[in-house]
């Protein structure tokens, strides 16, 4: 064995460089491939699948290579083949892996869903931040970094918060029975004139939405950047400018009441006392 293995040193040398070689190939024609897609108008994802790819294939052929070298009665044919009767097992082996793998490709071959948009799935809300062949990095508005299987995104519904610049957002405002609903609803929009990062061509809508417990609900709809940071902005102004415009329209916004259900009292004792009972 130890003959045999001083044999095979040559070999396994050899096999080494290719490697390393092959290390370098992937490393130069993934800067290649990068100076390339830079220069198109090609999207970010695409960008990371092309630069994946390319490194992928440089190292299946180097270590090809590399086995061959190692193993000389080893042909690509049988190698290949190997391969292919192998390939079953494997992919129940590694179901989830190749699973991901395929969703990834899908993932960044489509245009929807492209590195910075802001999305929510599955309860996670936050910022696109990397996409890989197996996982996408998720920066939450909170800090945190999810880190989600491509599958689970390819899977379930996704909903792409920035898919266009501006979106729709509303709140709700209840005032008094008593009140004059059409002043009300003047009151409201002229407190909302000169609301700023409000397109002209879209102005603020307001309807009485719903009867509540204890007050009429307006509904204020108005169109705004997409981000969560842009409508928080925007919605602390609204409700500073209605509250005070309602004030200064001596329009009540009341209290939500709480209805309290009152049942007999239980006896303790489910059966009656007798005179022989001392407790």
């Amino acid at each position: 064995m130890l003959a045999g293995f001083v044999q095979h040193l040559p070999t396994m040398a050899i096999a080494l460089v290719i490697v390393f070689l092959t290390w370098l190939v992937a490393k130069f024609a993934t800067r290649i491939a990068d100076r390339l897609t830079s220069r198109t108008s090609m999207r970010e994802s695409l960008k990371a699948l092309v630069e994946t790819m390319v490194k992928l294939t440089i190292w299946l052929t180097g270590l090809l290579i590399a086995a061959t070298v190692l193993l000389p009665g080893l042909s690509a044919g049988g190698l290949i083949a190997g391969l292919g009767v192998g390939t079953v097992a494997i992919g129940f082996a590694f179901q989830d892996i190749f699973e991901n793998f395929l969703a990834g490709v899908l993932i960044m071959l489509r245009e929807k869903m492209q590195i910075g948009d802001a999305v929510e799935v599955e309860g996670i809300l936050g910022k696109v931040e990397h996409i890989t062949l197996r996982e996408t990095h998720i920066r939450q508005f909170t800090g945190e970094l999810t880190v989600c299987p491509n599958s689970m995104l390819f899977k379930n519904p996704v909903k792409i918060l920035t898919e266009q610049p501006i979106r729709r957002w509303e709140i709700t405002v209840g005032v008094a029975y008593d009140t004059d609903l059409d002043h009300a609803t003047e009151v409201i929009k002229k407190s909302l004139e000169g609301l700023e990062d409000v397109p002209e061509d879209k102005p603020i809508d307001v309807y009485v939405a719903n009867f509540g417990g204890s007050s009429v609900d307006f509904m204020i709809r108005w169109w705004c950047g997409s981000m969560p940071r842009d409508m928080f902005a925007i919605r602390d102004d609204i409700f500073k400018r209605v509250k005070a415009g309602l004030e200064a329209a001596d329009i009540e916004i009341p209290f939500p009441y709480i209805t309290h259900t009152f049942k007999e009292p239980v006896p303790l004792l489910s059966a009656p006392r007798t005179a022989n009972d001392e407790s």
